[in-house]
Formats: structure tokens, C-alpha cells, sequence
């Protein structure tokens, strides 16, 4: 499907503007080739150029995601469009959560079926508050499954996590375990990769909203 020109040239072409020049690929791609493919009307092989060259950098704004996922959504790329805006929720939160996931398997857990990996579910986490009573204190995160479509029961995937209050995940270190709930039972476990905190700026955002 061809995206139309009028409405998402602009948005790539803005979203171009302000890639870094020396910014490339793993297969060197840069975003000279982006404007090559936009000179030639080749729309959603430029979107995707641009996603990859946004990769994990923290340099982009928040507006080179939003354009991205603007001209995703026209072209009807559904998961591009999820990715993107997903990135848009990390800029604004100002935190990336990465963890390596292993489902429980399905003859031990609550879950049978595989799940989407775009995105879609926003499982409980047990990242080590507790209560007053020194339960366990849950706390929201959706989970994006990087490479995958989708993750059966006892499958593995790299995660990436978006929590309901970033703040309060703040603590958590790599190598970290932290598990993950859709009822009382653990659906399965997680060791944490990485984590960028949030800047007191976007702390205050958060606790302003």
C-alpha cells in the first residue's frame, strides 16, 4: 500500500530533518538513503529506514515518533503504527525498560494461548514493594515483545516495559528478577537487561499529570 504523498511526505520528510547526519544501521544505512527513498515516492521503506534509525537513542524528540506514527497509521501499517506509538510513550515517560521473559508453561500456569506482542497486554509486576503488611504490591507495566509477533506459554522474548507510574520502578537493576502476574499465580518471569531513568523533568511531568 502506497502512502499517500500529501498527507505523510511532510511527516517523514520533517521526521528526516532531524536524525543526526552521522547516525546510521547495523547495515549502514543513514538518513541520506532515507531521502533517497523519499525523493523516489518509496514511502513506507523510508518510514521504516527512519524507525530503525531511531533505534534506542534518547536524542530524538518526541515529535520525530509522533510524525513517524502519524504517517503509519495513513498507510495502515498497524504494528509500525503500535511501535511508533509506543516510542512516543517511552519519550514521554522518559524511561526504557528492557528484560529478558520466560513464559510459564502452559501446563503450569493460568495461560494456554500465546499473546500478542505489540503492546496489547498490561500485566501486574511483582518488582519488590510491598505493603504495609509486607504483601507483595503489584504494579501495571505493558509489555512489548521485541522480534516477535507473539509469545506462547514457556516461550522466551526480549521485552521492553511501559509502567502505569514510572517512578515507582525506578529501583530496579540490571540482572534484577522480577515476575509477572495476570492473577495470583505467576504467568512468568523476568530478568532485567537494562533501565534508563526518568530525568527530574519528566519526574515532575508525571507527578503534575
Amino acid at each position: 500500500m502506497t502512502i499517500r504523498r500529501l498527507d505523510a511526505a511532510s511527516l517523514l520528510e520533517a521526521a528526516s530533518l532531524v536524525v543526526p547526519e552521522d547516525a546510521a544501521t547495523g547495515d549502514d544505512i543513514t538518513v541520506n538513503d532515507v531521502w533517497e527513498y523519499l525523493a523516489h515516492d518509496e514511502w513506507e521503506v523510508a518510514l521504516a529506514l527512519l524507525e530503525e534509525l531511531g533505534g534506542d537513542t534518547d536524542s530524538l524528540p518526541l515529535g520525530f515518533w509522533e510524525s513517524l506514527a502519524t504517517a503509519a497509521e495513513q498507510a495502515r501499517l498497524e504494528r509500525s503504527a503500535a511501535w511508533c506509538r509506543w516510542r512516543c510513550r517511552e519519550a514521554r515517560q522518559g524511561m526504557i525498560i528492557r528484560a529478558d521473559l520466560t513464559l510459564t508453561p502452559a501446563d503450569e500456569g493460568r495461560r494456554r494461548a500465546p499473546f500478542p506482542g505489540a503492546g496489547v497486554l498490561r500485566p501486574l509486576w511483582n518488582i519488590g514493594c510491598r505493603t504495609a503488611t509486607g504483601e507483595p504490591d503489584l504494579r501495571v507495566a505493558a509489555l512489548w515483545a521485541e522480534f516477535v509477533p507473539f509469545v506462547d506459554p514457556g516461550g522466551q522474548a526480549s521485552v521492553r516495559l511501559a509502567p502505569l507510574t514510572p517512578s515507582q520502578w525506578q529501583h530496579l537493576r540490571p540482572g534484577q528478577v522480577i515476575t509477572m502476574h495476570e492473577d495470583r499465580t505467576v504467568a512468568g518471569t523476568a530478568v532485567v537487561r537494562s533501565l534508563r531513568p526518568l530525568t527530574c523533568d519528566v519526574l515532575q511531568d508525571t507527578a503534575d499529570a
